[in-house]
């Protein structure tokens, strides 16, 4: 197996989702594979996957959806100029999130907000209504 910073043309999966700053820990992104939010090429593939440039990765976290395309590679977690540098997303999906983020600022901003926090004794009301008292 080579070194990924020797100038070698393939990484693992989970080390370079890593590295590209999509997740905080290599833990977390491997958990991401395997719970089937990240697909390689259009194919479900395991942590240790193999990376090269030019792959397509489709990354899902909640309820945004990252389609990107392999630039670089990297098995070192750098500042976040560098991280971006290791992709390109696609147009597509940038204009999707943008839409979807604008969604939510609507629907944010039409929920009716209270005055002020409840009180006590209204607590208890709003409580005893969600248990169906």
């Amino acid at each position: 197996m080579s070194k990924p910073d020797s100038g070698a043309d393939k990484i693992r999966l989970d080390k370079w989702l890593w590295a590209a700053r999509f997740f905080k820990t290599r833990n977390l992104a491997t958990e991401a594979i395997n719970g089937g939010h990240v697909h390689l090429n259009g194919a479900r593939v395991k942590p240790s996957r193999s990376v090269g440039l030019d792959d397509e990765v489709r990354i899902r976290k909640g309820s945004l959806e990252f389609i990107v395309h392999i630039r670089g590679l990297s098995g070192q977690r750098g500042p976040a100029a560098v991280a971006q540098s290791l992709y390109e997303e696609t147009e597509a999906s940038r204009r999707q999130r943008e839409l979807q983020g604008e969604q939510r600022r609507l629907m944010a901003g039409a929920a009716p907000r209270p005055d002020k926090r409840p009180s006590k004794r209204e607590r208890r009301h709003i409580i005893r209504f969600r248990r169906g008292e």
